[in-house]
Parts: structure tokens; C-alpha cells; sequence
């Protein structure tokens, strides 16, 4: 196994990058989370977190957010490079760190198949889509 730290490099910190993500609209789900994404242009992939009040009371939330960081820290070399990621954890479900050690890889794969299927400009934000 390579460096398995969780570096500010590694991270999403402002909210510029947060909104940048957003904006591209590319996400995909499984039962427990939402991974928004956009690709970023660096060697490895940035994670942000979104836990909101709806997840849980704090102690919930920070759990979330602890097993999230985790998993990701520890499987970073099955996710594809260049990627920004944000998660969000689903409301109303117990967080489970060995179903998120397997589920987050894939998601991220999945999220870079589609990525590559819908290019968008550097930064470009996608129409609004109806429903």
C-alpha cells in the first residue's frame, strides 16, 4: 500500500471549489450516499463533504463524517485521478464503514464513466435540467 494520509492538498476547503462541483450537475447514488463530481485537472482526486442537519444530530453527522474521510483515505487508489468529490450522506441511514469501503470506489467510477459521456468546459456549468 502506498501514503495512505489524508492531506489539505487531498481536500476540498472552499467554497468556490464546493460550487464548482455543484455547478457541473454530475452525480450519481447508491443507498447511502450522493457523490456530486467534476473533473479537476490534477494528478489525484479532492474530497469535500456535505453533511446537513437532515443526516442527523451532531454526534450522527460526524460520525458520517469520520467514516467518509476514512474510507476514502483508505481506498484513494481505487478511485480514478483528477477528480473533485463531493459526498453527501443520504438522511435516515446508519452509517456502515465496510458497505462505504466497497460502495465508494465504484460510485467514483461510475461518476468518472459519466463525466467522460457528458464533456463540459473547464468550469462550465450544464443548462438547467427540467423536470
Amino acid at each position: 500500500m502506498g501514503d495512505q494520509s489524508f492531506p489539505k492538498s487531498l481536500r476540498l476547503l472552499t467554497s468556490p471549489e464546493f460550487q464548482r462541483v455543484f455547478r457541473w450537475r454530475v452525480s450519481v447514488a447508491d443507498d447511502a450516499t450522493i457523490m456530486y463530481g467534476c473533473e479537476n485537472e490534477l494528478p489525484h482526486t479532492r474530497l469535500g463533504l456535505s453533511v446537513s442537519r437532515k443526516v442527523g444530530k451532531a454526534h450522527i453527522r460526524n460520525r458520517w463524517k469520520r467514516l467518509l474521510r476514512e474510507a476514502f483515505r483508505l481506498t484513494r487508489e481505487q478511485w480514478p485521478p483528477g477528480l473533485d468529490v463531493v459526498l453527501i450522506p443520504r438522511a435516515g441511514v446508519e452509517p456502515d464503514f465496510h458497505a462505504l469501503l466497497q460502495s465508494l470506489p465504484k460510485l467514483a467510477g461510475r461518476l468518472e464513466r459519466r463525466l467522460k459521456k457528458e464533456p463540459r468546459g473547464k468550469g462550465e456549468a450544464a443548462s438547467p435540467k427540467t423536470h
